[in-house]
């Protein structure tokens, strides 16, 4: 692992922007207080230089911004590809949203032709990605992150997944280890802009893996962007992926490196951070401020609470919510705090008004908001090429049939279909390996989507294909087996909603035969009702030892699930996506398709 920050690569730019030094993300924000002189903004047109008028001193700077993009470069589908709109009378509806071929033709326009703009994201572009990407370790992903211009994003836990080698690939270049070049005499080039990852640090160096901080500059303009992933990063990437690594406190890291960039000259400072909130409604629209601001709660209003007033805004993600927020900073001045969703389905315009006297952001003058990424508009020409070329490599694995469904099989809700329908795939699976398999759970963070009735391609309706599964399940995890007692199966399902998971329980999914009930109006683990844990329709024994499949990242403690890392007699399966497979097969035919499972396995009190 380098001892030292890696480089970039320096592409040739569009005429539309001059770049220098080390820069970053932006932030997201509703804030009217204050007016500016009449001049503000005015000078995005005159750029200064020989044959122009003299700059203004105030300086609008457009920051477009998005975040866990995840591979999905085609539309997503199903509720990954919708967003809720909140309606003046106080209804919602649902649009269709997403793909990167609309998200280019939203960005480009967004910016036409204006010097002074900047498109940073949040992290996880890569990692968990359908199989477009995935399948080629995410080469095509950073391919269409160069076509749109994004000048610098943060590292998110995501980019961890096959680890830091694997990651400075992506940002150095070069071909696979394994794989190769995909296409014969072409090298991957590598990603024209820096990740930042200021608060992961080599174990034996004790220094940045990667570049803490980018500064974008124009004209006098200057902005600093310093970029972290959540501390929690080891929590919730398998052990393999961070490897090597330690992962220092967000708040702690930018407060450091906006000292650093101040003594610099660099006043202005966006802090990329990947981890986020959770607004009180899903609608992307919603008024977070409402209500004294209190309208947005999880992780990030500690962080944001707490990042010196030194940082301007905050450009967030990892909770795939939708929000503009002020939080104050602490001076008590409101500070603008921002999440375009998941999967490209919104980004974020903000305005951030450079004061060119005192080299500083005038907060007051900051205006924010989300914009929907709508399918109705032309599709960029450029990524229609790039996906046409990818899908053509992928098309012999892709496109092949594993089984057939009646209906959509959504992956949403406490308990959802798509996670029953996995857990039960991975039961059969570990009876195979051992008849004395009793059960299977599984995580929820790793089902990415569910399964879509309605045809994309020219499969036909019903059909699953190999590539639509690698949508749902593409970690490449294995199916363990380990044996339990019954007290350590209750304390699992404790540590769904206790422990690291109590302000946002992870519920597993359970298999066919396992049901309990939750009460989420209680703390803690008295929120798994006592005595409900029945095992096809028997108490659960806290005695006697019980054989449980799950993937090896569960089988590891991972999510917050120590206890799960604590079984005995251990056997490594397949490839959870095999398992998967071969279940659909071997359980549904043209003519007998399987019906999405009813989620009745688990009863939630609330």
């Amino acid at each position: 692992m380098p001892a030292t920050p890696q480089p970039y690569h320096r592409r040739r730019r569009r005429t539309r922007v001059l770049l220098a030094g080390v820069a970053g993300i932006a932030t997201v924000g509703a804030l009217a207080a204050a007016a500016l002189p009449a001049s503000a903004g005015d000078s995005a047109s005159k750029p200064g230089g020989k044959g122009h008028s003299k700059p203004s001193r105030y300086q609008d700077v457009q920051l477009l911004s998005f975040n866990d993009l995840h591979g999905n470069l085609e539309p997503p589908s199903g509720s990954s590809g919708r967003v809720t709109e909140l309606q003046a009378d106080g209804t919602t509806k649902t649009i269709d949203a997403g793909g990167v071929e609309y998200l280019a033709t939203h960005l480009r326009e967004a910016r036409g032709d204006n010097p002074y703009s900047i498109t940073a994201a949040g992290g996880d572009m890569v990692g968990a990605s359908p199989l477009i990407s995935g399948l080629f370790h995410d080469e095509p992903t950073i391919e269409a992150l160069n076509e749109l211009d994004l000048d610098v994003t943060s590292v998110g836990n995501h980019e961890f997944d096959e680890g830091a080698k694997e990651l400075g690939r992506l940002q150095k270049g070069g071909c696979h280890p394994t794989d190769g070049c995909y296409v014969k005499g072409k090298k991957f080039k590598g990603a024209d802009f820096p990740y930042l990852a200021a608060n992961v640090l080599d174990a034996k160096t004790k220094k940045p893996i990667l570049k803490p901080y980018w500064v974008w500059k124009n004209n006098g303009v200057k902005i600093g962007f310093i970029g972290v992933t959540l501390e929690d990063t080891p929590g919730v990437v398998s052990a393999e992926g961070v490897k090597g690594l330690k992962f220092k406190d967000e708040v702690e890291t930018i407060n450091k490196y906006a000292k650093e960039l101040e003594k610099q000259g660099v006043k202005s400072v966006v802090a990329l951070i990947h981890e986020g909130g959770l607004p009180a409604s899903t609608a992307y629209n919603y008024d977070c401020n409402a209500a004294g601001g209190s309208g947005i709660s999880g992780p990030i209003v500690d962080i944001a609470k707490n990042i010196t007033p030194k940082v301007d805004a905050l450009v967030t993600g990892h909770t795939h919510a939708a929000y503009a927020c002020t939080i104050p900073d602490p001076s008590g001045k409101p500070r603008t705090v921002t999440s375009a969703a998941s999967f490209g389905r919104l980004y974020t315009d903000t305005t951030l008004t450079y004061d060119r006297k005192t080299g500083d952001i005038a907060r007051t003058a900051v205006r924010s908001a989300n914009h929907v990424v709508t399918r109705t508009v032309a599709k960029a020409a450029d990524m229609t090429a790039l996906i046409a070329r990818w899908n053509t490599l992928a098309a012999p694995i892709g496109n092949r049939a594993i089984g057939y469904i009646s209906g959509d099989i959504n992956n949403t809700g406490t308990e959802s279909p798509m996670g029953d329908l996995i857990a039960d795939s991975q039961l059969a699976y570990g009876k195979k390996l051992d008849p004395e398999t009793d059960l299977a759970l599984m995580n929820p963070g790793g089902i990415r989507a569910g399964l879509t009735f309605a045809a994309k391609g020219a499969e036909g309706d019903g059909v699953v294909t190999y590539a639509e599964g690698f949508t749902v399940q593409p970690f490449s995890n294995t199916v363990n087996l380990q044996n339990f007692t019954g007290a350590q199966i209750v304390s699992v399902l404790q540590e769904q909603v206790s422990g690291t998971n109590a302000a946002s329980p992870k519920v597993l999914q359970v298999s066919s035969g396992l049901t309990y009930t939750l009460d989420l109006t209680k703390a803690g683990a008295a929120r798994l009702v006592a005595d409900s844990v029945r095992l096809n329709g028997a108490a659960i024994d806290p005695a006697a030892s019980y054989r449980v499949a799950t993937n090896n990242f569960l089988a590891g403690g991972g999510d917050g699930f120590p206890t799960l890392g604590q079984g005995t007699n251990d056997l490594v399966g397949a490839d959870d996506l095999a398992v998967l497979a071969e279940y659909l097969t071997a359980n549904s035919t043209p003519t007998t398709p399987i019906a999405p499972p009813a989620a009745k396995r688990i009863t939630v009190v609330q």
